[in-house]
């Protein structure tokens, strides 16, 4: 696992671009699971705090509460248009639930404006980020995990 900090430093050239894209537009989709191991997707937005790249929910949300029983996640940012300007960009990993108050407090005066009380924060540690990108008419996918290097791969 890995928090965003450590992504921007073992992949520098990548993670501006996939911070872009997130930073692009406000509404992204989460996928989560559900009791049943089924897949759940939800409408979610994110937070560039410190360290950390984070999400918050209504308090007693399904998402949250899927979060709190299994943090597995997979985060899609908004894909904009069908241009595919700056890419298409994803997240994957393990949302961890914020439940000390003083990271809450620090959290929410770092926020623009505070969240509805009460809420849920959770911290998204990274297990992968793929970006995908179209050049000159060719498809090229950026992948990073953890420790390793990113590996880009055309696509014909």
């Amino acid at each position: 696992m890995a928090t965003w900090q450590d992504f921007e430093q073992q992949a520098p050239d990548l993670a501006p671009l996939v911070r872009a894209r997130f930073e692009a537009d406000k509404h992204h989709v989460l996928a989560t699971l559900r009791k049943d191991g089924s897949p759940r997707v939800s409408g979610t937005e994110v937070d560039f705090i410190g360290a950390d790249l984070m999400i918050g929910s209504m308090y007693g949300s399904v998402k949250a509460r899927d979060l709190q029983r299994d943090g597995r996640f997979a985060l899609h940012a908004h894909p904009g248009d069908e241009t595919m300007a700056g890419g298409d960009s994803k997240v994957s990993g393990r949302a961890v639930e914020i439940t000390d108050e003083a990271e809450l407090t620090a959290y929410v005066a770092d926020l623009p404006e505070p969240p509805p009380t009460p809420f849920h924060a959770f911290r998204l540690d990274l297990e992968q980020v793929v970006h995908t990108t179209v050049e000159d008419g060719r498809l090229w996918i950026s992948n990073w995990h953890p420790g390793r290097p990113v590996q880009r791969i055309e696509l014909h």
